[in-house]
């Protein structure tokens, strides 16, 4: 069998990052897997839908059990299916639409009442299911419709009512005069409060639309932990097999130890000397490269040194090097 380190790299990449698509895909559409996902899908009528949201939660005693499939027009009312795994409740349960979140998240409580196990043919009717009132949409319908009011009649109606019943008892004249005052003051403080209700209802879409990036982060976070968790064989293998290979070379330096120490001793003395002699050495550089390639050019002729001494007579007086004094 081919070693680990002797196989093709390119093919264990790629078969690796497969793998990895495949678990990211995996784990995206859990709910969707054979094993691991399914469950039965319930339905609720609800006289309206109150924000809800395919994916929201499904909760039983504050458990979440499911999720939300599909909100749907039926008539008059709406149907909402949701698939729960796991849980039992019995035949006259109650579905309540939730808020889960400041931000205005919803989510599914159901209420187990009634005996036996509810059938997936059935349906739970209105008269067993409520829905919120949705603050968040009340207000940004407000943002959107508070420009349209006459602040001028409204003050110019609160005088006339004050004037009206300017002979009443002092208790309703005074609470007539407080609200025309309250009227003036709206009146003059008009533009703010237009602005203040502007800038509210873009901070609540902002924070609304962020909202399912923060959830989508949470659940990231999760599959980030359950995967450390899963690798956790993995992680304690590699920790436990550094830790012997540190041993090892602990035991190796300390059986070499009589050898390493002299080595280490004449290396800290030579490293000193040439420490010494680093001027010297930055100075003889330079200079060497001028000496090698004077050296060179002498050696250019194979193995032997072309030489010339002036002034130097062959022994026999004759020969090559009787006029020049030439030798080779």
């Amino acid at each position: 069998m081919t070693p680990f380190r002797e196989q093709n790299k390119t093919t264990i990449g790629t078969v690796g990052l497969l793998l990895i698509l495949l678990l990211i895909a995996g784990a995206f559409n859990a709910d969707k897997l054979p094993i691991i996902g399914g469950g039965a899908i319930y339905k609720a009528e609800f006289s309206e839908a109150a924000g809800l949201r395919p994916t929201d939660e499904v909760r039983v005693a504050g458990v979440k059990v499911g999720k939300v499939i599909s909100v749907d027009l039926a008539g008059d009312h709406v149907l909402v299916r949701f698939r729960i795994k796991n849980a039992d409740f019995g035949t006259q349960s109650r579905a309540d639409i939730r808020i889960k979140t400041v931000l205005g998240r919803k989510f599914v409580m159901l209420t187990p009442d009634g005996p036996g196990q509810m059938s997936t043919s059935d349906v739970i009717p209105l008269s067993r299911t409520s829905s919120p009132y949705d603050v968040s949409a009340a207000f940004q319908g407000l943002a959107s419709t508070v420009d349209q009011i006459d602040t001028k009649q409204l003050e110019r109606s609160f005088k006339t009512l004050a004037d009206t019943f300017r002979d009443t008892p002092d208790e309703v004249k005074a609470s007539l005069t407080g609200l025309s005052r309250l009227s003036r003051t709206i009146a003059s403080r008009d533009d703010q409060l237009q602005l203040l209700l502007k800038r509210s209802a873009v901070v609540t879409q902002v924070l609304s639309a962020r909202d399912q990036d923060l959830t989508a982060f949470m659940s990231d976070s999760s599959l980030i932990l359950q995967e450390l968790r899963n690798r956790r064989a993995a992680i304690n293998s590699l920790l436990t097999t550094t830790t012997q290979l540190s041993e090892q070379l602990i035991a190796l330096v300390r059986e070499n130890r009589a050898t390493l120490a002299p080595a280490l001793a004449k290396l800290h003395d030579v490293v000193l000397v040439l420490k010494a002699n680093q001027d010297n050495i930055d100075r003889a550089l330079p200079r060497l490269a001028t000496f090698t390639r004077v050296f060179s050019n002498n050696l250019g002729n194979g193995r032997w040194f072309d030489t010339l001494v002036q002034n130097l007579s062959s022994p026999t007086g004759f020969g090559p090097g009787a006029a020049t004094g030439g030798t080779r």
